[in-house]
């Protein structure tokens, strides 16, 4: 059981983290270093030394950004693409174990809300497609969570780049990626655990290739190999109802190819509309119970995370990313495992998760 941590700035500290029961791992990176520039190995050290100083341990890095120029195929990518494989090499000499990161062009993820009010007076992330069909991209965009790093007339630049790229090119820039990073992940022993989209649907016309089964399907065939894997995010491919999380859980983890496991649970509509809600699953539409069980029956054994929470308790600080919601999460996540090691009677050492 792992916690995303933002570093010094997060208002969540390192010891109350180390406070919540069954949490044994910090997930964070390196935050100063411009994208596509080489992570220095004393930034590294002293991040993981930090996490240690609270008996935490650090083995996942979330996330190494894939340049966009890589994402658009242009011919800078070679040089970028070298100084990742180099980034690798000085995380493996610190002894990470899984690099989570994503191929979603422009944004990480989308939301039209940070605050939507839910019943019980807690606020969290919120998607309508009402209000994002309404932009024009071509005018600019305004929405929360997406990257202030990009002046407005930079964005639109991007976009207009992004126009000339359809999915199958991108599928073709991808795979140039992963056939010259991969060989370095397995040389140095890290895991590569892509992130599937978020939402996963296009928007603004930007094309988005991990969104189902059969996405995650040819990204595994892409190389396969071990160091090849999945980040796989229950929230972000739940918002889609065709996508059965329980059954790609089996599948992939049963063939070891999950390194790494954000668990959340999210409540959605046939619309496409949806916002992210506490972990239960009668909280939302994902049936989180089937999902951890799926999880132990094909015997996973990597490192998984409580994913968004609430802003809960008048907690304020980085929407999604605050303390307590997530911490509940966690243990219900632990509890939940609990509860099926010990119906199917196996030692829990064996089962941790």
């Amino acid at each position: 059981m792992s916690f995303r941590w933002y570093g010094d700035s997060d208002p969540v500290s390192l010891a109350y983290i180390r406070q919540i029961p069954g949490v044994e791992q910090i997930v964070s990176a390196v935050y100063d270093v411009p994208v596509g520039e080489v992570w220095p190995i004393e930034n590294i050290k002293e991040l993981k030394a930090k996490i240690e100083s609270h008996d935490l341990r650090f083995e996942v890095v979330e996330s190494v950004p894939v340049h966009e120029d890589i994402k658009l195929g242009k011919p800078t990518r070679d040089r970028l693409i070298a100084n990742y494989n180099q980034t690798l090499r000085h995380l493996a000499a610190c002894d990470i174990q899984v690099v989570c990161y994503n191929f979603m062009p422009v944004f990480d993820w989308t939301r039209t809300t940070l605050e939507r009010v839910l019943a019980d007076g807690s606020k969290t992330l919120g998607f309508d497609v009402k209000t994002v069909n309404q932009i024009d991209p071509s005018e600019g965009i305004q929405l929360p969570g997406w990257d202030a790093s990009y002046q407005p007339e930079e964005l639109k630049a991007l976009l207009a780049e992004y126009a000339q790229i359809d999915e199958e090119t991108l599928w073709s820039h991808l795979e140039y990626f992963l056939h010259r990073v991969i060989p370095t992940a397995t040389e140095v022993g890290i895991k590569m655990a892509m992130h599937p989209d978020d939402p996963p649907r296009p928007i603004f016309g930007l094309p988005r290739i991990v969104k189902n089964r059969e996405d995650l399907e040819r990204l595994l065939a892409i190389e396969d190999k071990p160091a090849n894997g999945l980040t796989l995010c229950s929230g972000s491919l739940g918002a889609s109802h065709q996508n059965d999380i329980a059954a790609m859980v089996r599948e992939f983890a049963g063939r070891g190819r999950i390194h790494f496991a954000h668990l959340r649970n999210v409540k959605n509509d046939a619309s496409g509309d949806f916002h992210e809600t506490g972990h239960r699953s009668e909280d939302g539409s994902l049936d989180m119970a089937a999902i951890v069980r799926a999880y132990y029956e094909a015997g996973f054994d990597g490192y998984v995370r409580p994913d968004h929470g609430r802003m809960i308790w008048g907690e304020t600080g980085k929407p999604g990313y605050g303390l307590y919601d997530r911490a509940l999460g966690a243990v219900y996540l632990n509890g939940l495992w609990e509860g099926i090691a010990k119906v199917e009677k196996r030692p829990l050492a064996q089962v941790k998760l």
